[in-house]
C-alpha cells in the first residue's frame, strides 16, 4: 500500500508535465500564426521567385517540396497573396498555368491561421462543373495538405449517398459538383455550413451559365453572406449579373495572360481543315493510321457519337488503344478511365466536352476536334489538354464549309490558327468494313443510328445559328459515312417543319381573309348577293394547304406559292367561314396536335383499379365473343381463403403451403385425366375389332380385298390330268393322223382350266360344277371316246 501511495503523486507529476507541454506547443503556434499574418500585408508579387518567399505555413511548405513545386507560376505569383490578405478574386490564366494550387494554398493557409478544427465544420467549399475535375482536385489537395490535420470529402454524383451523408459534418474542405453539393443541402441534415470561410469556383463561367444557373441560385442561397470567394477559369465571366450573384465585394480582377498576343498557350500549334460531313469519319480514320505511338484526344458533340465511333473503332482496330469518355458512364468507370489515360504513353481518348475543362492529362500529342466547338471558349478549353506548362502539343479542328465563320470568331479572341489541305489520295475510308459490322450486329447497328440522330440534335441546339445551320446538313451521306444504308428519322425536325408548315398555313389563312371581296347592297349596279335567289349553293372557303416538305439529303421546306388555288372568293357578307381557333393554331405551332397529359404510375393504378382488372386471369370468349368461365379455380379451402384475402404484398410461406394443397387436387385431377385417356383408347379398339368382324364374308375374307382365297379347293389340274393320260395311253400311236387334233384339244383343255374361275359367291353347288366341267371336256370328244370316258367313271365309282 505505501508504494502504491508513493507512485501516485509520481503521476500527477507527469500529467502536469505533459499539460505544460501543450501549453507550450498552443503558444508555439499561436505565435507561429501571428507572425504569417503579420507579413500578408507586405506581400509584393514582383519580388517573389519561390513558394518558400509567401509567408506560408511549414506544413504546406514541406508538403510543396515533396511534391516538386518550388517556383511558382504567373497566376500563383499574383493571385495567392491576395487571397491570403482575404480578398476576393476573379482569376483568368491560360490553360495548363497551374490554377489549381492558386486556390487550394490559400484555402489551406486559411483554415490553418483560424486553427480549424474538425468539431468546427465545414470551412471550405470547392465548386467544379465536372466529376473528373473534382477528383484531380481531390487528388491535389491530397498532396499538398498532407501535413495538415483538416479532413476533406470527395461530394460528386455516381458515389455512394449514404457514405458521404453519414460524414458531412465531419468534413473541413469540400470538393465537389453543384448538383450533389444542393441534394446535401436540402436532404441531409449533417450538412450545416453556417461557419464557411471560403468559397472556390473552379472553371467558374462554366458553373455560373445557363446549364447550372438554377443549380447555382439554390446553392448560393444557402451560403453565409460573410465570406472570401476565388473565382478561377481560362476564361473567366466579367458579368456583373454574375458578380452579383455571388456577393462579390470590390473583387481583385487578375488575368495574367490579357495582354499578351496570343490568348492560347505559345507552344501550341494550331490548324484547320474544310471537309465535307460524309469525309469526317475517313479523315479521323486516316489520322489515326497516320500517327500511331502518339497520345490523342478526339472531341465530339455529344455522349451518342463517341459511344458510336469508339465501338466501331475498336472492331476495326487501328493500332493504338481505344477509351472513351462520356456523360452516360458510371462514375467508377469514368475514373477508371480517366486515371488510364493519364497512365498511358500512347493512347486514344473519344470524349465529350466532359474532357475539356480542367483536366491535366500529361503529354498529350494531338487534339482533335471532329466537331466544330459551340463557341470560342470551348474551343480554348479542347485545345487546352495540350501543350500544358510550357510543353509543346498540336490541334487540328474539322470544319464544314457552313461553319467557316467560326474561323472569323477564333481569330476575333486572339487565336492564330491556320488552313491546311488534305490529300484526297491518302485519305482511307473504312465504311464497307463498317457496314459490315452493322448488317452482323443489330445492337451495333441501333448506336449508329442514335449517334445519327444525336449529331443532328447537337448542331440544331447550337446558339450561335450563324455557324450553325441544321439545313445545310447532307443528312443522307453523313448516314452512309456512318455505314447506315438508310438513314434515321429525325422526328423533332420533322415536328419543327409541321411547325413551319402551320405557320404559313395561319399566314395564308390570315392574307385571303384579309382580301375578301364582298358585293354591296343594292347599290352595286343591281346584282343581288343572294345565293338563294339564284338557286346556287353557298360556296365554303377552303384554305390552302401547303404541300409537306420532302426530305431528299438535305432538311428543306418546300412550299406551294402558286395563287391559282383559290378558286372561289367569298362574296357574301354574312357568309360563315370556319377558321382555326387561337388554340388550335397554338397546338399546330408546337407541331403536333395537343395530347392528353401522360398519366402518372399513380394515376394508372387508379385506373385499373377502378376497372377492377384481376391481375395473371385468362379469360376466354367463344365464337359468339361471350366469356366462358374456364381455367383453373382453386379448390382447397386454405387456397380460397388466401385468394379473398386483402392484404398487401405475398406471404411466401403461406403461398408455398397453398401451392402444395392444390398440388394435390392436380395430382388427381392428372391420374383422372390418365384413366379417361386410356378408357377412351380401349373403346376405340373394341369398336375398331367390331367394324373388322362385320366387313368380313362366308370365307373368312373383307370386302375389301379383290380376289378369294380359294386355297382350300382341291387343284383341278391334277385331277383332270390324270384321267387324261390314262385315255392317251389306252389309245396309243394307231391313230397317227387325229394325233394333231387331240394335242390341239389337250391345249384348248389347259386354257379352259386356267381360265376358269370359282366365284365364291355363286350359288351353284359343287357336283353341278363338276358337270359343267365334263360338259366342256367331252366337247371336242367322238363317239367312241366319250363312251370310253363314261365307262371309265362308272368303273371307279364301283
Amino acid at each position: 500500500m505505501p508504494e502504491i501511495k508513493e507512485e501516485k503523486p509520481k503521476k500527477d507529476k507527469k500529467k502536469i508535465k505533459v499539460y505544460t507541454n501543450k501549453s507550450k506547443n498552443k503558444r508555439d503556434v499561436e505565435s507561429v500564426i501571428d507572425n504569417l499574418k503579420s507579413k500578408y500585408e507586405s506581400i509584393n508579387a514582383e519580388e517573389i521567385t519561390k513558394f518558400c518567399d509567401f509567408p506560408l505555413s511549414s506544413n504546406t511548405l514541406k508538403a510543396l517540396r515533396e511534391c516538386g513545386y518550388h517556383k511558382p507560376t504567373e497566376i500563383q505569383r499574383e493571385t495567392i497573396g491576395l487571397a491570403l490578405q482575404g480578398k476576393d478574386i476573379l482569376g483568368a490564366a491560360q490553360t495548363g498555368s497551374g490554377k489549381t494550387l492558386a486556390f487550394l494554398i490559400p484555402l489551406l493557409e486559411k483554415l490553418y491561421t483560424l486553427k480549424w478544427t474538425k468539431m468546427d465544420g465545414v470551412g471550405s467549399i470547392v465548386i467544379t462543373p465536372t466529376r473528373e475535375l473534382a477528383y484531380q482536385i481531390f487528388e491535389t489537395l491530397r498532396k499538398i495538405g498532407q501535413h495538415h490535420d483538416f479532413s476533406a470529402g470527395l461530394i460528386i454524383g455516381g458515389k455512394d449517398l449514404k457514405f458521404e451523408r453519414n460524414r458531412m459534418d465531419q468534413c473541413n474542405i469540400i470538393i465537389c459538383t453543384p448538383g450533389r453539393l444542393l441534394q446535401h443541402m436540402d436532404e441531409n441534415p449533417l450538412f450545416d455550413c453556417v461557419n464557411m470561410q471560403i468559397l472556390v469556383l473552379d472553371e467558374a463561367d462554366r458553373c455560373l451559365d445557363m446549364g447550372f444557373e438554377q443549380t447555382m441560385n439554390a446553392i448560393i442561397e444557402n451560403l453565409p453572406p460573410k465570406r472570401q470567394t476565388l473565382l478561377f477559369s481560362a476564361t473567366q465571366t466579367r458579368s456583373v449579373r454574375d458578380l452579383a450573384r455571388l456577393s462579390l465585394k470590390d473583387p481583385s480582377y487578375i488575368s495574367v495572360h490579357e495582354n499578351l498576343e496570343h490568348s492560347t498557350p505559345k507552344g501550341l500549334s494550331q490548324s484547320y481543315v474544310v471537309c465535307e460531313l460524309k469525309d469526317k469519319v475517313s479523315v479521323l480514320w486516316s489520322f489515326l493510321k497516320n500517327h500511331p505511338n502518339k497520345k490523342i484526344m478526339v472531341f465530339f458533340a455529344s455522349c451518342k457519337q463517341v459511344k458510336y465511333v469508339y465501338e466501331i473503332f475498336c472492331k476495326l482496330r487501328p493500332g493504338t488503344p481505344l477509351l472513351a469518355l462520356y456523360g452516360t458512364l458510371h462514375q467508377l468507370r469514368r475514373m477508371d478511365i480517366y486515371e488510364n489515360f493519364c497512365h498511358k504513353q500512347s493512347a486514344i481518348l473519344f470524349s465529350t466536352d466532359l474532357a475539356a475543362r480542367g483536366l491535366d492529362f500529361p503529354a498529350v500529342h494531338w487534339v482533335l476536334q471532329v466537331d466544330c466547338p459551340e463557341d470560342p471558349a470551348t474551343y480554348i478549353h479542347r485545345v487546352g489538354r495540350t501543350a500544358r506548362y510550357h510543353r509543346g502539343g498540336e490541334s487540328l479542328l474539322m470544319l464544314l464549309e457552313s461553319e467557316i465563320q467560326m474561323v472569323d470568331k477564333l481569330k476575333e479572341k486572339k487565336i492564330p490558327i491556320q488552313k491546311i489541305e488534305i490529300n484526297p489520295m491518302k485519305l482511307n475510308n473504312p465504311v464497307r468494313k463498317m457496314e459490315a459490322f452493322l448488317a452482323k450486329d443489330p445492337t451495333l447497328k441501333d448506336t449508329a443510328q442514335r449517334a445519327f440522330v444525336s449529331y443532328a440534335k447537337a448542331v440544331y441546339l447550337m446558339k450561335d445559328k450563324e455557324v450553325f445551320d441544321v439545313h445545310a446538313l447532307d443528312t443522307d451521306s453523313f448516314a452512309r459515312s456512318l455505314g447506315l444504308a438508310i438513314p434515321p428519322r429525325i422526328r423533332f425536325l420533322q415536328r419543327m417543319h409541321a411547325m413551319l408548315e402551320s405557320k404559313q398555313q395561319k399566314k395564308e389563312v390570315g392574307r385571303s381573309s384579309n382580301n375578301k371581296k364582298y358585293f354591296k347592297d343594292s347599290e352595286d349596279e343591281g346584282v343581288s348577293n343572294n345565293f338563294e335567289d339564284s338557286g346556287v349553293s353557298k360556296p365554303k372557303y377552303i384554305p390552302k394547304e401547303p404541300s409537306k416538305s420532302s426530305q431528299s439529303g438535305h432538311f428543306q421546306t418546300v412550299e406551294n406559292d402558286s395563287e391559282d388555288d383559290d378558286i372561289l372568293t367569298v362574296k357574301r357578307k354574312d357568309h360563315d367561314i370556319d377558321l382555326p381557333s387561337q388554340e388550335e393554331i397554338a397546338e399546330l405551332d408546337m407541331g403536333r396536335i395537343s395530347k392528353k397529359k401522360a398519366l402518372s404510375k399513380a394515376a394508372m393504378a387508379k385506373k385499373i383499379l377502378k376497372k377492377k382488372i384481376v391481375p395473371n386471369k385468362k379469360i376466354l370468349f367463344n365464337e359468339e365473343g361471350e366469356a366462358v368461365t374456364s381455367g383453373k379455380t382453386k379448390k382447397s379451402e386454405l387456397a380460397l381463403q388466401y385468394e379473398n384475402e386483402n392484404e398487401g404484398g405475398i406471404d411466401i410461406e403461406k403461398a408455398k403451403q397453398v401451392l402444395k394443397e392444390e398440388d394435390k387436387f392436380d395430382k388427381q385431377l392428372f391420374k383422372e385425366k390418365v384413366k379417361a385417356k386410356h378408357k377412351e383408347q380401349k373403346r376405340k379398339l373394341k369398336e375398331q375389332k367390331k367394324k373388322e368382324r362385320e366387313d368380313k364374308d362366308d370365307f373368312g375374307t373383307s370386302e375389301s380385298e379383290e380376289e378369294p382365297d380359294l386355297s382350300w379347293l382341291p387343284d383341278p389340274d391334277k385331277v383332270y390330268n390324270n384321267e387324261n393320260e390314262e385315255i392317251n395311253e389306252e389309245e396309243g400311236e394307231t391313230d397317227r393322223e387325229s394325233s394333231p387334233n387331240k394335242k390341239q384339244k389337250l391345249r384348248n383343255k389347259k386354257k379352259n382350266k386356267k381360265n376358269t374361275n370359282f366365284n365364291a359367291d355363286s350359288p351353284e353347288s359343287g357336283p353341278k360344277r363338276k358337270r359343267k366341267k365334263l360338259e366342256k371336256l367331252t366337247l371336242n370328244m367322238d363317239v367312241n371316246e366319250a363312251e370310253e370316258l363314261a365307262l371309265m367313271l362308272l368303273n371307279k365309282k364301283t
